[in-house]
């Protein structure tokens, strides 16, 4: 009689050396992500404390060797879903840079021309029709006044969350209210 037993598949050293090299590259991507997509994912929280740590680090051989940790931390949890939502944010980029462009140019349209109210309107109707004119005509003052654009970032964040409400599969990451922060 013979005897079946399971074989188990082995693994040469290169394999595993490259599999690990690759969670480590993984973790160094999410070093990279912000706060608010990071808040997204679920992570166990030592990986996201390592993470944050990783993020405050600036020596050289500190992130080094915190980076190797975090690709450790990374062979212990299930990295795949962690990799497939990086791919889906990596491929989306182009989806989200057009959706910001298009929020801008309403933006400034609205600011630049009267007509573009009405328009906006009609293709939004759910939206505030007072705060929008209120915040078309506070935005116009301060350009004319050479005043920092406050009312025009409140207006593209209107502008923003009227059309993630009608729209909500276009809704946005929070990179986008990242970049207008800063402006």
């Amino acid at each position: 009689m013979e005897e079946i037993e399971d074989e188990i598949p082995v693994i040469s050293k290169s394999e595993i050396k490259r599999q690990m090299t690759a969670l480590q590259k993984l973790g160094e991507e999410l070093i990279a992500l912000p706060k608010g997509k990071l808040n997204k994912l679920d992570l166990p929280e030592t990986l996201r404390d390592a993470i944050d740590a990783a993020k405050r680090i600036t020596a050289h051989g500190a992130l080094s060797r915190q980076k190797q940790y975090i690709g450790r931390l990374m062979r212990i949890v299930d990295a795949q879903p962690i990799a497939n939502q990086l791919e889906r944010w990596r491929n989306n980029h182009g989806d989200e840079n057009a959706i910001f462009h298009q929020m801008e140019h309403w933006r400034t349209k609205l600011i630049n021309d009267d007509g573009a109210v009405t328009l906006f309107i009609a293709d939004h109707p759910a939206a505030d029709i007072q705060q929008l004119r209120t915040l078309i005509r506070n935005a116009r003052k301060e350009a004319s006044l050479q005043q920092a654009p406050k009312s025009s970032r409140a207006l593209f964040k209107l502008i923003r969350e009227i059309i993630e409400a009608a729209h909500p599969e276009l809704a946005t990451n929070d990179d986008l209210t990242e970049e207008i922060d800063e402006d």
